[in-house]
């Protein structure tokens, strides 16, 4: 009967464990969705809001799950290598993770990234965009959103090194701006 209780017991703490996740993600904006608002501090000192950009430029938020590991590297690396193409598509692009501020900039300041980190440290935003994973960081995940504020594609298989490129690439294919 002991043995019993803990097994019952393992299966709530499963059930539950991997519920949460799911309930999050069928909460998710989805393509067609207006995209939601946010307000964040990024590592130029600046605090941006998808407002700022309504109506003027399309606007590319990419993801990722942890400041100064190795795939997030690459694809920041990607983006501050690759950027002038999506300058040049007159695009606003950001990557942004649920690190704080400080640990975002001492990440742009140790690869000198040219280009703006957004931090969510309270994880509502990561939240509202239904890519906060189990393990409370954000999953990589790149969401494409037209000048109305409408999501046109979200991109969930990032090749890190070559991000930009791909979100260029993207760009021209959704028509959200010309060369």
């Amino acid at each position: 009967m002991h043995a019993g209780f803990w097994w019952m017991f393992a299966l709530a703490a499963l059930s539950v464990s991997t519920a949460a996740p799911l309930a999050l993600a069928a909460d998710a904006p989805k393509v067609g969705d207006k995209a939601p608002a946010f307000s964040l501090k990024a590592t130029d000192g600046k605090t941006y809001t998808l407002a700022d950009f309504q109506g003027k430029s399309p606007v590319i938020l990419a993801w990722f799950p942890k400041a100064d590991t190795p795939g997030c590297t690459k694809e920041c690396k990607s983006f501050n290598a690759n950027g002038k193409a999506l300058k040049d598509l007159k695009v606003a692009y950001f990557t942004a993770s649920v690190d704080n501020v400080q640990d975002n900039m001492k990440f742009a300041e140790k690869f000198d990234f040219k280009f703006p980190i957004l931090s969510d440290p309270d994880k509502s935003v990561a939240t509202a965009y239904g890519v906060l994973g189990p393990r409370g960081v954000a999953q990589r995940w790149t969401f494409y959103i037209d000048k109305d504020g409408v999501i046109r594609e979200i991109d969930k298989s990032i090749k890190t090194d070559q991000a930009a490129d791909d979100a260029a690439q993207k760009v021209k294919a959704l028509g959200l701006a010309k060369d």
